[in-house]
């Protein structure tokens, strides 16, 4: 159940964020952000972990911010995999990746406020 809540809430946050940063991000609809929510999901469990420990020293000597770069290249990865979402450059992937967590967790966090 909780996969389920979590999918819908990041389903709306892509909707939201990309309406807001519209003619640099577009999604087609909401079936093509459940899509994009889905292979965001995907590449965050499979290829994240091992980009984080290929790139362990970079992400030490930069105090973590090499791991914005790395959300970065994900959100990029996922423009790639899922027709109908088309993000601009590496700059808007960027400030794509840290609004939609910053609205996912506004989302999150009233949701658990309802239960």
């Amino acid at each position: 159940m909780k996969f389920i809540l979590d999918t819908i809430l990041s389903t709306l946050s892509i909707m939201v964020v990309a309406y807001l940063m519209e003619p640099y991000i577009t999604v087609d609809g909401f079936s093509t952000s459940l899509i994009l929510a889905l292979v965001l999901a995907a590449l965050n469990y499979i290829v994240k972990p091992i980009l984080v420990f290929l790139t362990l020293p970079v992400t030490i000597l930069t105090l973590g911010l090499f791991l914005l770069a790395i959300n970065t290249f994900i959100v990029l990865m996922a423009s790639s995999l899922v027709k109908g979402f088309y993000v601009e450059n590496f700059w808007w992937a960027m400030l794509f990746s840290m609004v939609l967590s910053l609205v996912t967790s506004i989302f999150t966090t009233l949701a658990s406020k309802n239960n």
